[in-house]
């Protein structure tokens, strides 16, 4: 009874927070999601009071609502007082979210998802976006992709990709996604989405880091024990570092390929110091490791 009477009080609250949201029922689904997404796209939320991902998905999807001013409305359904559409659409666990247009479902996902994650399925039903709200886009993928949260910043990215295939800075993005997660294969298949002559840092980064993955060694303890036995084997610490750069530890790559030129700066043709720049271009330039290696380098070459 309590849970009843909280849950209730919640949807009060929302109706008086927003007009866009409301609670519907088995009875008022035809007119609340079916018709009404005949004039614009109505989300469904199937949840239950018990459901502990309910609670959090629930605000920050009505938050997202709020926040599209009128774009989309959303209807939250009670699996548990109305159980007959959730059958129907064979909704089998909670939280599950709906997209309808035009009559029809159209797109959804299952569980509590990043606030990221739904903004972009928002996005995807509000139609296209403009210059400014492509910005926003690719400053919240670029936010979740600095937070560790790669899902949901590919999904941004690839929300913008869908307005513009062609942006460059939400292809870079896309692929940098792919290659957190060590998809190296559908990074670059991404990153040919761009032309070869397409300059850009960003793009520029992406490439070269797909450039150290293709070069690494895939085993690293034979080099390591070579140093070991000889720390000045400047050609093991070469292949050492590609090895660390390419599994994406540039920051242990860069460490190594500053030994070598602090000890021979024009050793093998200056090898060290091409692959230090391919490192530091491959971690951005604005990055804390790109700035570090080049006023580190500077330090070595001008002392």
């Amino acid at each position: 009874m309590l849970q009843g009477d909280l849950g209730a009080a919640k949807g009060a609250k929302t109706d008086a927070k927003s007009a866009d949201i409301k609670d519907g029922s088995d009875a008022s689904f035809m007119a609340d999601v079916i018709e009404a997404s005949r004039v614009q796209p109505v989300i469904v939320d199937f949840w239950a009071t018990w459901c502990g991902p309910c609670r959090t998905l629930g605000p920050a999807l009505e938050k997202a609502v709020t926040e599209a001013k009128g774009a989309v409305k959303l209807v939250k359904i009670d699996v548990d007082k109305n159980p007959g559409i959730a059958g129907q659409l064979r909704v089998q666990s909670i939280p599950t979210v709906y997209a309808f247009v035009d009559g029809q479902p159209v797109d959804g996902f299952q569980g509590a998802v990043p606030e990221s994650q739904i903004k972009t399925f928002i996005d995807r039903l509000t139609g296209p976006a403009g210059p400014t709200e492509i910005d926003d886009i690719l400053a919240m993928a670029s936010e979740s992709l600095q937070l560790g949260d790669l899902g949901g910043a590919a999904q941004a990215f690839a929300a913008a990709l869908q307005v513009d295939p062609t942006h460059v800075k939400a292809i870079a993005g896309l692929a940098r996604c792919y290659l957190a997660g060590g998809d190296v294969e559908r990074a670059a298949e991404v990153v040919r989405m761009a032309a070869p002559d397409v300059k850009d840092p960003e793009l520029d980064s992406v490439r070269a880091a797909l450039k150290l993955a293709a070069e690494a060694p895939s085993e690293t303890r034979a080099l390591e024990q070579r140093l070991a036995a000889d720390p000045a084997d400047h050609e093991a610490r070469l292949e050492l570092a590609t090895a660390l750069a390419g599994h994406g530890r540039l920051g242990e790559a860069v460490d190594h390929l500053l030994s070598i030129i602090q000890q021979d700066r024009e050793w093998n043709d200056q090898a060290a110091r091409k692959q230090l720049l391919l490192v530091l271009e491959a971690a951005g330039p604005g990055s804390d490791i790109a700035k570090q290696g080049r006023r580190r380098l500077s330090a070595i070459l001008f002392s």
